[in-house]
């Protein structure tokens, strides 16, 4: 009987986890062994630049910029058959001046300019509008886009 309490406890446990998850995702960090789904790169190395979507039950991907992220985004079947974008609960980018991890469907994204990620021409983070500006003012940026803004397009044209 007590070995049943415990299992019955643990999973309890863990459903509650998975909720907590689920309701309130914190942007997670990567482990050595975690690699872009979209290039094969071990994200870790590249820290300045780092995405991540979180799903409902608690996944989390890791993306070395914010191009593939996208291309992950748009393209989830391709990398993931058994998830949907309806499956997300939370994107998380790396903003460029302050290097913090924010909302991804909060931040503007900078095309266009000098500056390159680790797979090459990449979009930028940004926290606010006027960060962007500056940024696209600083470092020849052609563009500024919100998440909803952001389409396959445009991901192309940096590849």
């Amino acid at each position: 009987m007590k070995l049943k309490s415990i299992i019955c406890a643990t999973l309890i446990l863990m459903l509650a986890n998975s909720f907590a998850i689920a309701a309130d995702p914190k942007p997670q960090q990567p482990a050595k062994r975690d690699k872009c789904p979209v290039c094969g790169m071990f994200v870790y190395k590249y820290p300045d630049w780092v995405g991540q979507i979180i799903f409902k039950d608690g996944a989390v991907f890791f993306f070395d910029g914010a191009k593939d992220l996208f291309k992950y985004y748009f393209d989830i079947g391709k990398y993931n058959p058994d998830r949907t974008a309806d499956d997300i609960t939370a994107i998380f980018v790396t903003e460029y001046y302050d290097m913090d991890l924010i909302d991804g469907r909060k931040a503007h994204y900078v095309v266009g300019s000098e500056v390159y990620g680790p797979m090459g021409r990449e979009l930028i983070p940004c926290k606010t509008r006027e960060d962007a500006e500056q940024f696209k003012k600083d470092h020849g940026g052609t563009l500024i886009l919100t998440f909803g803004q952001v389409k396959p397009s445009v991901i192309k044209k940096l590849d």
